[in-house]
C-alpha cells in the first residue's frame, strides 16, 4: 500500500469476518510451539508494495531462504482495494496465507476468529526487540495475545503557513502548542480573514478524540465510552469553530486528499503532513513552501498518534516455526531499518530510532521532519481502538455532522455514536 502517513491513516479499514469463518478460535491464536525445525514451504502476502517494492522483498525472501536452506517463500501481493474483503474470503475459505500484511484493526476479527497466532507466546523471547506502544497495538481488547509483530510506522507533524498566521495578527513563529492555543488562534484566523480562511480542515476523528484525552473504552475494554464529559467538551470546541467558519464548511464531506487541497491552495491555515509533503510543496505550491512552518501534533496527553502496519502469523499454517521465523525476518531492526531509508516510513524496533539517520541534521526540511517524527515515535501510540470499525468510525462521523450542524447537541450525538458503536461490537 502506498505509505504516506495519509495513505496509511486512510487505509486502516474495517473487516467484519463472515459468520462462517467465526469458528470457535475465540481468540486462543491456535497452536503456538514456534520451537522446531525451520523448514517448508509458506505464503507470504502484503498490501499493495509489489509495484514500487518488488526488489526490496525479493532481495528480503532471498535471505531468508539462504539462511534457512529448507524453506521457500511465496509472495502475493494484493491491491488496497477491496483487501479486507480479499482477507474475509481467504478466512473463510481456508485459503489464508501463512504470513500476512495487516493492520491492528484487520488483525481483531482475525484474532477473534482463532485464525491470527498469538505471537506474545510463540515469540515471547523477540518481545523486547519492539518499542512497546507499537508492540501494544497488535493487543486486542478481551483477549491476553498480541497477534502480529509491529511492522513499519508512521507519524507526522502539524504544517501551517506562516503568511496566513501574519495576516490574522498571529506570530508566525509561535504556532499553537495546546488545545487552547489551537482554538484561540483559529477563532482570531476566522475574524481577521472575514470568515475566509479557516484553520482546521477535519471534523474530529476517534484519534482526535484520543489526543485530546478522551478514555475512549471503559477499564475493561468491553465498550467505547469517548461520550464522556472530556468527549463533549471537544466536540462543544468544534461546534464552535465551525460556528465561527474557523472549521472549513465543507469539513463534513472532508477527505485527506481534499483537506490537502484546500492547505494548498491556502484556504486552510494548517493540516496534518509527513515528509513526503515537503516535495509536493515545492513542485506545486513554491509559494506556500516558501512561507511553511513545520509543527509537532498537539495532544493533551503528551503522546502523539501512530499509525502502524503488522505481520500476522496465520495460527493454522502447517509450518509455524517457518512462517513464525519469516515474520521476525521480515520485521527484525535490520530489514526495517533498510525498508525505511527506500520509503518515508519509520521501523518500530526498540533502538532503531536513535540510527544516525533519524537523528543527525542535515539543514533540509525533509530531515527536520524526519528527526521530529522519530522523537515522537518512541512513546507513540494507535490512539484508534483495535475493535473500532469503519461502521463505527461512520457513525461517529455522521454523529459529529449532526452536532456541528446543530441538529443535536454534543452530548446527545456522542451518546448516539457510543450506542451505535457498542451495538455494532455485540454484534461482531
Amino acid at each position: 500500500m502506498p505509505i504516506s502517513r495519509r495513505a496509511l491513516a486512510a487505509a486502516v479499514v474495517a473487516l467484519a469476518l463472515p459468520l462462517s469463518a467465526c469458528g470457535s478460535g475465540g481468540g486462543d491464536g491456535g497452536p503456538t510451539d514456534a520451537s522446531g525445525k525451520i523448514e517448508g514451504d509458506i505464503t507470504f502476502q502484503t498490501w499493495n508494495l509489489r509495484a514500487n517494492f518488488t526488489s526490496y522483498f525479493e532481495g528480503l525472501i532471498a535471505d531468508f531462504e539462504k539462511k534457512y536452506p529448507g524453506t521457500h517463500v511465496k509472495w502475493v501481493d494484493q491491491p488496497a482495494e477491496h483487501y479486507a474483503d480479499k482477507l474475509s474470503a481467504d478466512a473463510a475459505g481456508g485459503t489464508l496465507a501463512d504470513v500476512v500484511n495487516v493492520s491492528p484493526d484487520l488483525v481483531a476479527p482475525l484474532a477473534k476468529a482463532g485464525l491470527a497466532m498469538d505471537l506474545g507466546k510463540a515469540a515471547a523471547k523477540y518481545r523486547s526487540e519492539y518499542l512497546d506502544g507499537a508492540w501494544a497495538s497488535h493487543q486486542v481488547p478481551g483477549t491476553s495475545g498480541t497477534y502480529a509483530f509491529p511492522w513499519y510506522l508512521n507519524t507526522g507533524p502539524l504544517f501551517y503557513n506562516k503568511a496566513l498566521f501574519t495576516k490574522a495578527g498571529l506570530d508566525p513563529d509561535r504556532p499553537p502548542k495546546t488545545y487552547d492555543e489551537l482554538f484561540f488562534d483559529a477563532l482570531q484566523m476566522a475574524r481577521r480573514s472575514g470568515g475566509k480562511v479557516a484553520t482546521l480542515a477535519n471534523v474530529p476523528s476517534i484519534e482526535d478524540f484520543g489526543r485530546y484525552g478522551v478514555p475512549l473504552m471503559n477499564k475493561q475494554g468491553t465498550a467505547f465510552a469517548f461520550n464522556n464529559a472530556k468527549g463533549v467538551e471537544l466536540l462543544a470546541k468544534y461546534k464552535e469553530l465551525y460556528d465561527a467558519k474557523a472549521l472549513d464548511p465543507q469539513a463534513l464531506t472532508a477527505t485527506p486528499e481534499s483537506s490537502g487541497k484546500k492547505f494548498l491552495t491556502g484556504a486552510v491555515a494548517m493540516n496534518p503532513g509527513s515528509a513526503l509533503d515537503l516535495d509536493n510543496f515545492k513542485k506545486n505550491a513554491p509559494s506556500l513552501y516558501k512561507n511553511i512552518g513545520i509543527t509537532d501534533q498537539i495532544t493533551s496527553t503528551g503522546h502523539v498518534n501512530m499509525y502502524v502496519m503488522g505481520v500476522m502469523v496465520n495460527s493454522r499454517t502447517e509450518h509455524t516455526p517457518a512462517a513464525v521465523a519469516f515474520a521476525h525476518f521480515v520485521t527484525d531492526a535490520q530489514n526495517q531499518m533498510s525498508f525505511a531509508k527506500k520509503v518515508a516510513i519509520f521501523p518500530s524496533t526498540a533502538g532503531s530510532l536513535n540510527d544516525p539517520y533519524f537523528t543527525k541534521e542535515d539543514g533540509t526540511d525533509e530531515t527536520r521532519v524526519r528527526i521530529a517524527a522519530a522523537k515522537s515515535l518512541k512513546n507513540a501510540v494507535n490512539y484508534t481502538p483495535v475493535l473500532f470499525s469503519d461502521q463505527m468510525k461512520t457513525a461517529l462521523q455522521n454523529e459529529v455532522a449532526k452536532a456541528l450542524q446543530g441538529k443535536e447537541s454534543p452530548g446527545q450525538a456522542l451518546d448516539n455514536a457510543v450506542s451505535a458503536a457498542n451495538r455494532l461490537l455485540r454484534q461482531g
